[in-house]
């Protein structure tokens, strides 16, 4: 439509919308504010001059605009600082997702076009074996957690800290398109091969903007403010660690970074550095609360966002009893990824726990500048009644634009206009949005819809549980029928039908349909997880298919 456009005056500076505008904030709020991994502790003044000094190591080793960075690391300050100085330069960030499995670790640097890679010792035997496929790669940068670093058969062009430390610390980082990849990463590919999306300096900026506005403006939802410490128990392969890095430097608060994930080590960082808030997907904050030092420490006002699949009201509970200030979120990789976060009022925050549960286990509400709708099979809107199932779409200024060199997933991404997220959910006309289940793993029985999930967080209240997965299996008369895997407490028994038994009483109280029931409950040793530690439903499906 015809708008007014006022041409701006001669010299005006058109100001792009770059990932170096996140890092000016920082040194001027909290310049001696501390970055901490392992050994290394500095000062947000400090970060400034390491990213400075990776750009120069960046460059000497043959990296430039449109090039393409991969790392291989834990969470660590090394991560922190590619994830400012690799895109800082114009070169794109490829976050390798170092749990695939080899051959796809080799599908997604090939796929990316990688042309340097910053590899930890821990994946220097993986890298090795993976290097003559690699054909693009020009070089390696070694690195290292101790004084000696590990011999190598790469020959690298160096370890970082030397490199860094030899390094200029000052560098003059130049404007560009804000439209300019920043960063890549593949999803874990639960159908086919690993999945490449990009996001742009502009998406990631807004993303962080609007991040830090929901974690921080919102009384409901303050968990990360100017003096909260924080640590992510996310990978930072995984969707830039739910973006949380970018918006905790903007805020210039204090991070603590726990490398390899050990949850006996990562409750003593939270206990010695005072981390207040963290965030992690359901398998790994359970992991957490079940560790020997966690029975020992008080967790008490630890602020703890989950998300990546849905949390079962057995770990909620368990939280809750703990003292832990308890929140999910909703988004996916291709959604950079925070769409919606579950949100109390104050009022809220003085229900009784039993009152509060459904409040914080919801996705929540949509986050600024989200619009989401739902749809059924046919692509029209489905009601927003709170009973209503049908398929969440989305749009947003920090949406993957689709699969990189893929048209045809891309395609189906956005058919419609729409972000197709693949989640069967259904919103109140509040607007808060439940996730019933993944479309691709509602059990269709009898022609009704029977929601996993649901079942999966009722079964996990039963104190002999451990881990559950609920999965459809071939049923001749009802098509599928649901079926429950369950790992048992440590010293913990089951008695056949106990389970059955223990849901029952959520169908009196009209919260279970008696049809949803199990029939088969399977006790299995260890439960299969994807390279982020969610449940592998199609995993646990094939191996069921196998019996």
């Amino acid at each position: 439509m015809p708008t007014k456009i006022i041409e701006p005056c001669r010299g005006a500076y058109q100001y792009p919308l770059l990932i170096k505008s996140l890092l000016l904030s920082g040194k001027r709020y909290a310049s001696q504010q501390e970055i901490v991994h392992g050994a290394m502790r500095y000062s947000y003044s400090e970060l400034n001059e390491r990213i400075c000094r990776l750009a120069h190591v960046l460059g000497a080793a043959g990296i430039g605009a449109g090039d393409t960075v991969a790392v291989m690391d834990w969470d660590s300050h090394r991560y922190l600082e590619a994830y400012f100085a690799v895109p800082m330069i114009g070169a794109v960030l490829h976050h390798v997702n170092v749990r695939l499995s080899p051959d796809q670790v080799a599908y997604t640097m090939q796929h990316a076009e990688d042309n340097l890679v910053l590899v930890h010792d821990d994946f220097l035997p993986l890298l090795e074996v993976l290097a003559p496929a690699l054909p693009g790669v020009r070089g390696y940068i070694q690195l290292s957690d101790t004084a000696q670093p590990a011999s190598t058969s790469l020959a690298p062009l160096g370890e970082y800290e030397a490199l860094l430390a030899a390094a200029d610390s000052q560098y003059e980082f130049p404007d560009f398109d804000e439209n300019s990849v920043a960063t890549t990463f593949y999803t874990t590919g639960t159908t086919g091969e690993p999945k490449g999306v990009c996001f742009s300096h502009r998406q990631l900026v807004l993303h962080t903007l609007n991040l830090t506005t929901t974690l921080a403006a919102y009384e409901g939802i303050a968990l990360l403010r100017s003096e909260d410490v924080y640590m992510p128990m996310t990978p930072m392969f995984h969707v830039h660690a739910w973006g949380v890095p970018y918006a905790a430097t903007l805020l210039g608060v204090k991070q603590v970074y726990p490398g390899r994930y050990d949850p006996d080590r990562m409750v003593r960082l939270y206990r010695d550095e005072g981390v207040t808030f963290s965030h992690g997907v359901p398998t790994v904050l359970q992991m957490i609360m079940n560790c020997e030092e966690a029975g020992k420490t008080d967790l008490a006002g630890w602020k703890l966002l989950t998300g990546g699949a849905a949390p079962t009201e057995g770990m909620v509970r368990q939280m809750a009893e703990r003292g832990i200030q308890f929140f999910t979120g909703y988004g996916l990789s291709e959604s950079c990824p925070v769409l919606c976060t579950s949100f109390m009022t104050p009022q809220e925050h003085d229900l009784p726990l039993e009152q509060q549960l459904p409040l914080r286990m919801a996705a929540g509400v949509p986050v600024g500048l989200v619009d989401l709708h739902l749809i059924d099979d046919q692509g029209l809107r489905v009601a927003e009644d709170g009973r209503s199932v049908g398929e969440l779409v989305v749009r947003a200024p920090w949406l993957a634009q689709g699969y990189y060199r893929d048209e045809h997933k891309s395609a189906q991404l956005w058919q419609g206009g729409w972000m197709h997220t693949g989640d069967a959910a259904s919103i109140t006309p509040e607007g808060v949005v439940h996730i019933r289940d993944r479309i691709k793993d509602v059990i269709k029985s009898g022609g009704e819809w029977v929601c996993s999930a649901q079942i999966e967080s009722l079964i996990s209240l039963h104190p002999a549980v451990a881990e559950v997965a609920v999965v459809g299996v071939p049923d001749e008369r009802w098509d599928e029928r649901p079926m429950a895997l369950v790992v048992l407490a440590p010293d913990a028994e089951l008695e056949p039908g106990a389970l059955q038994k223990h849901l029952m009483q959520f169908v009196s109280a009209g919260r279970l349909s008696k049809w949803a029931v199990p029939e088969e409950v399977c006790i299995v040793d260890t439960m299969p997880k994807t390279s982020v530690g969610k449940l592998d439903k199609k995993l646990i499906r094939e191996q069921l298919q196998e019996r």
